[in-house]
C-alpha cells in the first residue's frame, strides 16, 4: 500500500515536461500558501481575541479591518534592522533564517491531498518530527547571540520546554505508527479512508471490538494537542516569550524583518502541528462522509478546513488560559503526560497485537 502515491513533483513534471519547472513550483507553492495562511491567521488572532474580550478589534484598515495583517507586515518591513553592538553578529543574523527555514522545510512532506504532496518519502513522519527540532537551535542561537539576559533566559526555557514535551509527543506518534504500520504520511491518510469512524481518533478501521481502544486513542490525541502547544510556544506554554517576566524572551533584541521571520515561523509551526493532528487522528485529506465529496481537489478542501480548525483552537486557548509557571509546565509533562502516554501506548500495542 502507498506504492501508487503520486507526489506533486511527479504530477508537475509530467504536465510541464521539465524537472526544473516542477522543482521551482513545488518549492514556491508552499511558500505562497504559508504567506497567505499567515495573513489569515494573524487576522484570525486579532478578531478572535477581540471577540473573547468583548471588543471589535482592528476596524480601520480595509472593510472590518481585514487588511490589518498586510499593514502589520508592511510596518515590520519598513522598520530599522538593528543589530546590538555587543551581540555575536553572525549568529544573531543567522538565527531567524534558521528558525524560518526549519518551519518551512516541514511543509515538504505534508500531504494536502491524495495527489498533492511535495515529497512523499516513506519516513515522512520521522522527518517532520526531526526537522521541527531544528527550531530549538534557532531559538538558542538567537537568545545566546543577543548578549541579553532576558533573551538567554527565554532561550534556556524554550530548550527545557521543547525537550520535555517532545517525549510525550514522540510516544503519541509511535502509537499512530503502530496503528498504521507505516511512517509515510500518505499511507497513514489512506489507512483512515472511508467514513469518519475509520479515523484513528476512533481506533481506525476495524471490527466493533475497536470500541475497547477508542478511550486510549482519544487521550493520545489530546496529549499530542497539548504537547503541540508547548512545542510552538503557545499559551499556556509561552514562558520562553513571557512578556510579564522576560520583556519578549528570546527575540527581545530583534526588530524589522528578522522579527517578522520569527513571527512567520511561529505561525508556520502552528499550521504544521495542526496538520499533524489532522493527519494522525482525523483522516487527513479524507472526507468524513466516505466517497461523498472526495477526490484530489476535495481532499485539499477537507485538509485545510480540518487544519484551520486546530489553528483556531490554538488561538482560542491563547486568549482563554493563563500562562503556567516554569515548575508547573515541567510537572505537567513529566508527572502526568509521559506516564499517561506510556500507558496508552502499551494499551494500543496490546490491542493491535491481539486484534
Amino acid at each position: 500500500m502507498g506504492q501508487h502515491i503520486i507526489t506533486l513533483y511527479d504530477w508537475l513534471a509530467k504536465l510541464s515536461n521539465s524537472d526544473l519547472i516542477a522543482v521551482i513550483v513545488v518549492a514556491v507553492l508552499p511558500l505562497i500558501f504559508l504567506v497567505v495562511y499567515a495573513l489569515v491567521a494573524i487576522l484570525g488572532e486579532l478578531k478572535i481575541s477581540a471577540f473573547i474580550q468583548e471588543r471589535l478589534g482592528p476596524m480601520r484598515t480595509g472593510p472590518w479591518g481585514i487588511i490589518q495583517p498586510v499593514a502589520e507586515v508592511v510596518k515590520l518591513l519598513q522598520k530599522e534592522d538593528i543589530t546590538p553592538e555587543p551581540a555575536n553578529k553572525t549568529l544573531f543574523n543567522l538565527a531567524p533564517f534558521l528558525m524560518f527555514t526549519a518551519a518551512y522545510a516541514g511543509f515538504a512532506v505534508i500531504p494536502f491531498s491524495s495527489h498533492f504532496v511535495p515529497a512523499g518519502i516513506n519516513l515522512g513522519l520521522f522527518y517532520i518530527f526531526a526537522i521541527g527540532s531544528l527550531a530549538v537551535i534557532g531559538i538558542v542561537m538567537g537568545g545566546w547571540a543577543s548578549n541579553n539576559k532576558y533573551s538567554l533566559l527565554g532561550a534556556l526555557r524554550s530548550v527545557s520546554q521543547i525537550v520535555s514535551y517532545e517525549i510525550p509527543a514522540a510516544i503519541v506518534i509511535l502509537t499512530v505508527v503502530v496503528l498504521a504500520n507505516s511512517m509515510n504520511l500518505q499511507v497513514i491518510n489512506e489507512k483512515q479512508s472511508g467514513w469518519f469512524w475509520n479515523w484513528f481518533v476512533f481506533g481506525g478501521p476495524g471490527s466493533a471490538w475497536k470500541i475497547l481502544v477508542i478511550p486510549f486513542t482519544v487521550v493520545m490525541m489530546l496529549l499530542y494537542l497539548v504537547a503541540s502547544l508547548a512545542e510552538t510556544n503557545r499559551t499556556p506554554f509561552d514562558i520562553p516569550e513571557g512578556e510579564s517576566e522576560l520583556v519578549a524572551g528570546y527575540h527581545t533584541e530583534y526588530s524589522g524583518m528578522k522579527f517578522a521571520m520569527f513571527f512567520f515561523a511561529e505561525y508556520a509551526n502552528m499550521f504544521i502541528v495542526a496538520a499533524l493532528v489532522t493527519i494522525l487522528f482525523f483522516g487527513g485529506w479524507n472526507s468524513p462522509f466516505g466517497s461523498f465529496m472526495s477526490g484530489p481537489f476535495w481532499g485539499v478542501f477537507w485538509f485545510i478546513i480540518k487544519s484551520f480548525f486546530f489553528v483556531f483552537v490554538q488561538i482560542w486557548l491563547r486568549w482563554t488560559l493563563p500562562r503556567l509557571r516554569v515548575d508547573q509546565l515541567m510537572g505537567v509533562s513529566w508527572k502526568f503526560m509521559v506516564p499517561i502516554a506510556f500507558v496508552c501506548f502499551f494499551a494500543v500495542g496490546i490491542w493491535v497485537m491481539f486484534m
